[in-house]
């Protein structure tokens, strides 16, 4: 038996704008640099991938929910009031009395480098038990954006099972938004390229670094070769690291899966796509309104609608940390996406709020404030190109400080 989480808990019915779903843990920080062997201490936070999507939306303005599974234990104590206390619902997290909260340990270093080292105590969690028999998945449905990661699905046979019917193609389902998060650790005794592949291709919306492409499916040759391993979702992002990100939108003619690079990693065939803008409507609620869709970065030629391809630079930042960027990427663009903005505005805001995350040590950051993201997102092209942020630049427009450097 489980008991949901006790604060800042609405009806599972109720509309919300996302709902994400997935394990988040109780992370500790060094206090100083150097091997975890050799840190004398640690200060404790929060860390999750869709949490940190929820938390990031909740506080730029929307109405966010986090469903998942902790620990009766302290722990889990500790993630319920702390995701909430940054205004998400947590109503439909669940106490598991028999399975602790995860945790893990990191070093203040940057995790692309050598020296970085991560220590997971997730083996049996209780997020990993997630299942489709133990979640409520009224409340899971009940959201405009319904936003997961290729991590739930590594955790368990019984969190894969809960993926695959969260990204089935129903009608009315929410709009699925996916991050690929390719994770090979998780992934050493499954085949995990292609499950996510599968998942990717179920969904509206896809996050996936150019990188993870090349690591999980082989894939290279860019983001035009990606969207043809994955022609199915509305929206393609594709994450380029300092050089920014490209979004691919429109039709686009699916490719049989036998043309999907290395076919040893799954049957990647899919029903045909569904509408992006569909929404859950659950019994008794008050149907949330669609999700905008992608509006073309361009006019389309005459006859049917053609692909877009949208490509946004990224900013330059003074690098804290570089933990979390990602989750806060997908919650800018998720955010612009909500909002109805143009998909440049999307990718813009997309790396906005990774500028955010990139100028603090930890997972979460405060966002700037909206007008103030506007502002930057409104910029032309020159003077995107030159902007430079760096630690404190989201509290700079509170302070009347210039708010970025030019270079």
């Amino acid at each position: 038996m489980t008991a949901t989480g006790p604060c800042n808990a609405l009806d599972a019915g109720d509309p919300v704008d996302v709902v994400t779903l997935g394990e988040s843990m109780v992370t500790f920080l060094p206090t100083t640099s150097g091997r975890l062997a050799d840190v004398p201490s640690f200060d404790r936070g929060i860390g999750g991938a869709e949490s940190n999507v929820a938390c990031t939306l909740a506080a730029a303005g929307h109405s966010a929910r986090w469903v998942s599974r902790v620990g009766a234990d302290g722990f889990g104590d500790h993630l319920v009031e702390a995701i909430g206390a940054h205004g998400v619902d947590v109503g439909a997290v669940h106490r598991d009395p028999d399975r602790p909260t995860g945790i893990y340990f990191r070093t203040a270093g940057d995790r692309s480098t050598d020296a970085h080292e991560v220590a997971y105590y997730r083996a049996g969690s209780a997020a990993s038990a997630m299942s489709v028999e133990n979640t409520d998945l009224q409340a899971v449905r009940a959201g405009r954006v319904l936003h997961l990661s290729g991590i739930t699905a590594a955790l368990s046979s019984d969190c894969l099972g809960l993926m695959r019917e969260l990204t089935a193609r129903r009608p009315g389902r929410p709009l699925v938004s996916f991050d690929v998060n390719y994770r090979p650790a998780l992934w050493a005794d499954a085949d995990g390229s292609g499950v996510l592949l599968d998942l990717a291709r179920a969904s509206d919306l896809v996050f996936v670094g150019e990188d993870e492409a090349e690591d999980a499916w082989g894939i290279t040759g860019g983001p035009g070769a990606i969207r043809d391993a994955l022609p199915e979702p509305a929206v393609l992002v594709v994450k380029q690291g300092a050089r920014g990100a490209t979004a691919l939108t429109g039709p686009r003619t699916p490719v049989p899966p036998a043309t999907v690079p290395d076919p040893d990693h799954g049957d990647a065939s899919q029903a045909p796509g569904h509408e992006a803008g569909l929404r859950a409507t659950a019994p008794g609620a008050v149907p949330p309104p669609p999700v905008p869709p992608a509006p073309p970065a361009a006019a389309p030629g005459p006859g049917a609608a053609q692909e877009t391809v949208t490509f946004v630079p990224a900013l330059e930042v003074d690098v804290v940390a570089t933990i979390g960027a990602g989750d806060a990427f997908a919650a800018g663009f998720l955010s612009a996406t909500l909002r109805g903005l143009p998909v440049r505005d999307r990718l813009r805001h997309g790396h906005l709020m990774a500028a955010a995350a990139l100028t603090v040590p930890g997972d979460l950051a405060p966002p700037p404030a909206r007008d103030h993201a506007d502002r930057l997102a409104d910029l032309d092209d020159d003077a995107w190109g030159t902007l430079r942020l760096g630690p404190g630049w989201t509290k700079a427009a509170d302070r009347g400080d210039e708010e970025v450097r030019t270079s």
